[in-house]
């Protein structure tokens, strides 16, 4: 498979700004604060692909566009980032991420921490009296690449971006490689101060870990990421100065 995206890619992950692509099975998911997110189920994974419609109010997305390219903002800004960096894999240069997910659940009434050692693949845990979390690690290995577009005028930046598990990278003892990921990212001015946005996100962390804790994050997660984003947005300039 070529590591490139096509001129095609790009024009998809625009258009949906204008025209949002929702048949086949896509359903509106949740709504809130102006962000519409759509899923549609893969039967052979039994996992959610997700498409985003919605807005940053107070960035621009010459601004969003290089907040997201800028993986040493990332490690400053994100939480979860534990290894993030660029590099070359035997000739092909793409991006190590190396990640840390938390999943607070309910209704546990012990009190104790451990490890659990699962197909090769540690999940660092904590019960309490009110939440049970979880920990664990994940590998990403992914090529990207981010286009500014004049479309008849219109000034649109757009990034995409998927894994690569064929590039020769080794896997570390306890952190699980995602072998399938990918994310399109299409912004446009909203006519105002802010962003008009579309994202399409699928990622499948592979059969070790349950299908129903990888829907969880991404309900969460996916509506956080444009939380986060906003807010990286507003102190970007302010990192800079004070780095």
């Amino acid at each position: 498979m070529s590591l490139r995206f096509t001129d095609e890619e790009f024009q998809s992950a625009w258009r949906e700004l204008d025209e949002p692509q929702l048949a086949g099975g896509w359903e509106l998911f949740t709504e809130t604060m102006g962000v519409q997110i759509y899923r549609l189920y893969d039967k052979e994974t039994g996992l959610y692909e997700y498409k985003v419609f919605g807005g940053l109010s107070s960035c621009t997305p010459e601004l969003c566009a290089d907040v997201y390219m800028d993986l040493m903002y990332r490690k400053h800004w994100d939480g979860y980032v534990k290894e993030l960096y660029e590099k070359d894999f035997g000739g092909q240069t793409a991006i190590y991420w190396e990640v840390k997910y938390p999943f607070p659940l309910s209704n546990r009434d012990v009190s104790f921490s451990s490890h659990i050692y699962h197909f090769g693949f540690i999940f660092s845990c904590f019960y309490s009296q009110d939440y049970f979390s979880l920990q664990f690690k994940l590998q990403y290995v992914y090529v990207r690449e981010r286009r500014d577009l004049d479309v008849d005028g219109r000034k649109i930046w757009v990034i995409l971006a998927r894994s690569c598990p064929e590039l020769p990278c080794a896997e570390k003892s306890g952190v699980l490689r995602v072998r399938d990921y990918k994310q399109s990212f299409a912004l446009e001015s909203d006519g105002a101060a802010g962003t008009k946005v579309f994202m399409n996100y699928f990622d499948n962390p592979g059969g070790t870990i349950p299908t129903w804790l990888v829907n969880w994050a991404a309900k969460s997660g996916v509506p956080g990421f444009l939380k986060d984003m906003q807010k990286a947005c507003s102190g970007y300039k302010h990192y800079y100065q004070h780095k």
